[in-house]
């Protein structure tokens, strides 16, 4: 009889076990799998070479360029000293950050999957005292177009995937293009830009079988955070409820790195960039999240076109927290210039200076959100970069891509990349070039054309880029030593969470290394978590049936920052959706007011019942159904209340919905299920009158938090709405015990 020991269980990334410790011995590539063929090895024409079918494979020990030629180092940009700019004549990193450009078409690379929509920007003036950004003088509106997505999927994907998501926005200001292209999360896997390319590598699906899509959970991204310890802040920040948002419309985004801003003066003042949403910081519960990838993989996209659609326009603050733009660029002891650092809100607090809503949906998703062209190099007078190891990788990658991506060199003559200010930028001829140029001179000084165009001075708006001095230093492959904290900030994230929140930590983690195959990544990952907190270490190893390592580094303690808990304040509920259960048992009446009162709201209500088109009454008005048994699921709603008995449907039966149960039920197994998933998942949930009868068969107390039982709508409307200013019923979850 076969033994455990030698069953061959399916799913090993590799040929081998790899070690816990790095590999250090140089050694050529590993075979391929027993499994695994190439194609056979023919030339262009067809004609058999002879030549074994994995000849084409990488070949030697070392690490080499395009060209064959050795290196040293693959983790540091060349700079100007250790916090200089990267230089350009850096090749491996301009042939290493090109090449990764260039490696999807026409998907992007990242970002591939997303969602887009039309708004406007009103600055409030706040800025204008530390920036001559004229879109951020008093009462400005400008026109913009944002894009939310998730980053490792593609484009066929899933939305509430556990994943950072891009919230990236252009402003069409009348001094050019600007965009703010940032993330739902502070932090960066890496510092600095040349291991970009690294990063997505790991985290995108295995090459071999392209799987899994749109997922951390898997080997080689385990493998590289884990050996990587510069990106366990953002790992942290991702196995937080943070990476499964309820809604774009509920999500945080930053500019991650760290600008200058610059008044008429000239004086600088160091920045960072938040989109604050008006409806709180809110995300799904993990079981929620994975039900809605198979019921609903368009939810994100859908949640935000319909918001809109419906008038509930969404809306964030932008706001900025400042800094002294000092020599060295630090602030309480934290690197500015440092991607994977954030600074507490309770250090430096967050300031509005604008709001943003979005009031309308693309016309056409291809031509619109798919082919919008994003660059962190598109400034205007008054914002300026800094020298951010990863901003400065992301200038020269962005414009780069969109070459690749967009077939050449002319995107910003795609109609939604078009600036709303005149160009006249002696740029001639290329791919899709649809300009029609007049003019025999595109060069300068001219006389030709009468010297068109001229140079502009800064009292006409032109951009200077901030003259900064750049101290001598030897010219070198590594990072100030400021950026070697790898842990203390991940221990600030985490201690600062609820312990609700920190459950769901403790879950993620359980989770994803759960699903990594081999055991030293899952050994070595609880290293890293050892050196960021010994409960989450513990609570994790236990999960995973391992023994929990002791730190091998001293982490210093850390002050909590409130603010990046979800969880404590009350939030508006313009656009959240109510489910109502009526059948004909219900009294319609009070479903109909029920409706009213929801709408009233400005929520969303839903009529469920047993069959579509609509609930014909005895006496009265009937009422239309938005939703069946057969097509509802708990996760579309954000609130349930039962006001029907939930008699069978004529299709409960198991032949044409397995959820339906055997026939015969009392009630429809399917209105049970739906109840008992929304009390799981921390929902508001009410009743009235035959709805009693659906919360018993669900298991659910009625005395439990969260659920309100009443006479009608008038008693019931308005505690759910008090209750979805929370957006859960936090109590509903007792914590395990913290971890920290």
């Amino acid at each position: 009889m076969p033994t455990e020991d030698n069953i061959k269980i399916p799913g090993a990334p590799s040929i081998e076990q790899p070690a816990v410790e790095e590999p250090t011995a140089s050694r050529e590539p590993l075979p391929p799998k027993p499994d695994q063929q190439g194609p056979e090895a023919v030339s262009p024409t067809g004609s058999p070479t002879g030549a074994p079918a994995n000849s084409r494979a990488q070949s030697g020990q070392y690490l080499t360029t395009a060209q064959g030629l050795r290196l040293g180092d693959t983790d540091h940009s060349l700079k100007a000293g250790p916090r200089g700019p990267i230089l350009l004549q850096d090749h491996h990193l301009r042939e290493k950050i090109t090449h990764f450009d260039h490696e999807r078409i026409p998907e992007r690379v990242v970002h591939a999957r997303g969602a887009g929509a039309h708004g406007t920007f009103r600055s409030y003036g706040t800025a204008s005292k530390i920036t001559k950004a004229g879109f951020l003088a008093p009462d400005v509106e400008t026109p913009v177009f944002v894009r939310f997505s998730t980053v490792l999927g593609s484009r066929g994907s899933a939305d509430t995937v556990r994943d950072t998501r891009g919230f990236s926005t252009k402003f069409y200001t009348d001094e050019g293009t600007y965009d703010l292209v940032g993330n739902n999360i502070p932090v960066f896997f890496i510092q600095d830009g040349i291991k970009f390319p690294d990063l997505i590598h790991a985290g995108k699906p295995h090459p071999d079988r392209e799987i899994p899509q749109a997922q951390s959970a898997h080997d080689t991204f385990w493998d590289f955070v884990s050996l990587h310890t510069e990106a366990q802040a953002h790992t942290m920040w991702n196995m937080s409820d943070r990476g499964i948002p309820r809604s774009y419309r509920t999500m945080e985004g930053f500019g991650v790195h760290t600008f200058r801003l610059v008044d008429a003066a000239g004086k600088t003042t160091l920045v960072k960039f938040h989109w604050k949403p008006k409806l709180g910081v809110h995300s799904l519960v993990w079981e929620e999240a994975q039900i809605i990838n198979g019921m609903d993989p368009d939810f994100h996209r859908r949640d935000l076109a319909d918001a809109i659609e419906s008038g509930a326009y969404p809306e964030w603050e932008l706001g900025i927290q400042t800094f002294p733009d000092t020599e060295d660029q630090m602030f309480e002891g934290i690197d500015l210039l440092d991607p994977t650092k954030f600074v507490p809100e309770e250090l430096a607090p967050v300031q509005p200076i604008g709001l943003m809503t979005l009031n309308a949906n693309p016309t056409n998703y291809f031509a619109e959100t798919e082919q919008v062209a994003f660059h962190p190099g598109h400034l205007v007078p008054g914002i300026d970069v800094t020298n951010d190891p990863l901003l400065q990788v992301r200038l020269f990658s962005y414009l780069d891509t969109q070459i690749s991506r967009l077939g050449g060199p002319n995107f910003a003559q795609i109609p939604i990349n078009r600036p709303h200010a005149p160009v006249n930028d002696m740029l001639r001829d290329g791919m899709h070039q649809t300009a029609v140029h007049g003019g025999v001179a595109p060069y300068h000084p001219n006389s030709l054309d009468g010297g068109c165009p001229f140079m502009a001075g800064q009292d006409v708006g032109a951009f200077v880029d901030v003259p900064e001095e750049i101290a001598a230093g030897i010219k070198e492959r590594r990072n100030p030593a400021s950026f070697d904290d790898h842990f203390s900030q991940a221990r600030l994230f985490f201690r600062s969470l609820t312990s609700v929140e920190q459950d769901h930590v403790i879950q993620a983690y359980t989770f994803e290394l759960g699903k990594c195959y081999e055991a030293v990544i899952r050994e070595r990952q609880l290293m890293a978590l050892a050196n960021i907190d010994a409960g989450l270490c513990a609570a994790v190893a236990k999960g995973l049936g391992m023994p929990a390592p002791t730190a091998t580094v001293d982490t210093q303690d850390v002050e909590p920052s409130p603010a990046v808990s979800q969880i404590g304040g009350k939030w508006p509920v313009a656009g959240r959706v109510v489910g109502i259960i009526a059948d004909t048992e219900s009294d319609l009446s009070l479903v109909a007011a029920a409706r009213e009162a929801v709408d009233a709201a400005g929520m969303v209500p839903l009529i469920i019942a047993p069959t579509g088109g609509v609930i014909e009454p005895e006496h009265g008005a009937a009422v239309t159904v938005q939703r069946s048994y057969l097509t509802a699921r708990s996760i579309e709603f954000d609130a349930i209340i039962a006001a029907g008995g939930g008699i069978p449907a004529a299709d409960a039966v198991p032949g044409r919905d397995a959820k339906a149960g055997e026939p015969g039920a009392t009630l429809d197994p399917r209105v049970v299920l739906m109840v008992s998933e929304a009390f799981r998942h921390g929902k508001a949930i009410g009743a009235w009158g035959p709805g009693a009868a659906v919360l018993d068969a669900a298991g659910v107390p009625q005395d439990a938090p969260g659920i309100i039982s009443g006479e009608g709508p008038d008693t019931v409307i308005p505690v759910v709405r008090e209750l979805l200013s929370a957006h859960r019923a936090w109590e509903r979850f007792p914590a395990a015990g913290s971890a920290s």
